[in-house]
């Protein structure tokens, strides 16, 4: 059978350090970029405005129109899309997922680049081809584009809101059961794994869980974190696929945020069910349990209002959300072993209500 071959597009922009965004400008010039578009998060444009504008003056870069996002509906997406000047020549979205999912499709529609300017780091959304808008009244994910650029000014990241910061921990630590979740499908027969795309989100998780640091808010460790999100983006655009970087631990989140009457951040939830499928899968969960007892994530989780009874819903509906996958949790063997894990350990009796 010939290989299945795919093209794969990575950001060639890229910039992660303190203080960038004040030289947005320079950073697009030196890409040639003239004339741009601008989608801000809500009340971005007042609060980060300023500093974006006249860099992007002072490098002779106009600013075509500007919006703050705050529907992404489908059809206020298109609509607006084929709306704006046919001389642009990127779209910027700066903000978190709603300002990144409307700008990310915007650039797909019109075949223009897309800069990914994330304000937090809740997860790895703002370095993927994947966007999330609302379709009939439901949030659907969906397959736009890859950033041209990613520019992520460290300074912005930690001024975003603790829980921000703990999902993105979450977020990623969840690589390591995801990537063990692919293993298994294919020594199932069900999927054939990317060895590149495995290397890359193993390596994204691996820099960031032996990082040094002392608080959450040190550079360092929003580097690291920002670094290891990137990567992580990047290896499901190698793999074509999210398996790389989402396994039963996301299909527990996607069933809380179906079934639950109080869904929580994703990267919560998905920090809290890495931790338990770690369990289950008897794999590395020393070292989940570490990383997310010394960064402060359980503490934090513990005030979510997470609840045993939405986790208990959750192992069970979780094969649910991807029937086409066959990670951990679509064997009915594993769900058991997942319940009783829920209920016996003492970490996730102390966080779970």
């Amino acid at each position: 059978m010939a290989a299945d071959n795919h093209q794969i597009v990575v950001p060639t922009l890229l910039d992660v350090r303190k203080g960038n965004l004040a030289e947005i400008g320079r950073l697009l010039s030196r890409h040639e970029f003239k004339k741009v578009v601008i989608f801000f998060g809500q009340g971005l444009t007042e609060l980060l405005g300023d500093r974006i504008f006249q860099s992007l003056k002072e490098n002779e870069i106009n600013v075509l129109e500007t919006r703050e996002v705050s529907d992404i509906d489908i059809d206020e997406v298109v609509d607006h899309a084929f709306q704006l000047p046919f001389q642009t020549e990127a779209v910027i979205g700066i903000g978190g997922g709603k300002a990144l999912d409307a700008a990310k499709y915007t650039a797909l529609l019109r075949k223009w680049p897309f800069i990914s300017v994330p304000t937090s780091m809740s997860n790895d959304g703002f370095s993927s081809s994947n966007t999330s808008l609302t379709i009939h009244g439901r949030r659907i994910s969906v397959h736009a584009k890859m950033p041209y650029g990613i520019i992520i000014d460290i300074d912005v990241i930690k001024g975003a809101p603790d829980c921000f910061i703990y999902s993105g921990v979450g977020d990623l630590v969840s690589k390591i059961t995801a990537a063990e979740d692919w293993i298994f499908e294919e020594k199932n027969g069900k999927t054939r794994v990317d060895d590149c795309a495995l290397m890359l989100s193993k390596k994204a998780v691996n820099s960031f869980v032996r990082t040094d640091f002392g608080t959450i808010k040190d550079d360092l460790f929003l580097k690291e974190l920002a670094d290891s999100l990137t990567m992580a983006g990047i290896s499901m655009e190698i793999a074509g696929s999210s398996a790389p970087t989402s396994g039963s631990e996301h299909l527990i989140s996607h069933a809380l945020d179906t079934y639950s009457s109080h869904p929580q951040l994703h990267g919560l939830q998905v920090g809290v069910a890495s931790y338990l499928m770690s369990k289950v899968q008897n794999h590395r969960f020393e070292r989940i349990t570490k990383v997310l007892k010394s960064t402060g994530f359980f503490d934090f989780a513990k005030k979510a209002g997470m609840t045993m009874d939405d986790f208990d819903t959750a192992i069970d509906r979780a094969p649910d959300m991807k029937p086409m996958r066959y990670t951990y949790l679509h064997v009915p063997e594993y769900r058991d072993q997942a319940h009783k894990i829920l209920h016996d350990d003492p970490i996730l009796r102390d966080v779970l209500k």
